[in-house]
């Protein structure tokens, strides 16, 4: 099992009950609407008689699992609903548990916070390496020109 799922239990094996998205949000798998049908992908016969493809939507707009903040941040990043769609798998279990990685990933992805970049100046070394690479070149191309005192 991922680090990403809390075990909580299981019903008839098909994961986790919670999606552990930050240490701060758990999101029940109860909130999430799985869609399941036939895959294009990999699988041969399989992929014509099994519904393989998996396709996960969560309703951000009306989880109770989410704070203000979080849900503020989400709809402004991903909108009021996320969609992920997954069928790279031949087994439906498998592109489910990929399905909810890939939420769990574009949730955590758009709750992260940049840290404001403090404008720093370069150095004095940097400044005077800076400068003395450009008279080198400059000095260079100086040699190149002809002689014109003839």
């Amino acid at each position: 099992m991922s680090p990403a799922t809390d075990a909580g239990g299981h019903d008839g094996g098909t994961g986790p009950e919670v999606v552990r998205v930050t240490s701060s949000l758990r999101i029940p798998v109860s909130e999430l609407q799985f869609k399941f049908s036939a895959s294009g992908g990999p699988g041969g016969q399989n992929a014509n008689k099994v519904a393989t493809r998996v396709e996960l939507r969560f309703d951000v707009a009306g989880s109770p699992s989410l704070g203000p903040y979080q849900r503020s941040r989400l709809l402004d990043r991903l909108g009021p609903e996320v969609r992920v769609v997954a069928d790279d798998e031949r087994s439906q279990f498998r592109n489910r548990q990929l399905a909810t990685e890939r939420l769990r990933e574009r949730l955590a992805a758009a709750l992260q916070v940049e840290k404001a970049r403090r404008p720093t100046r370069p150095s004095k070394g940097a400044k005077e390496r800076r400068l003395a690479e450009k008279r080198r070149l400059s000095e260079r191309k100086r040699s190149r020109r002809p002689d014109l005192d003839d």
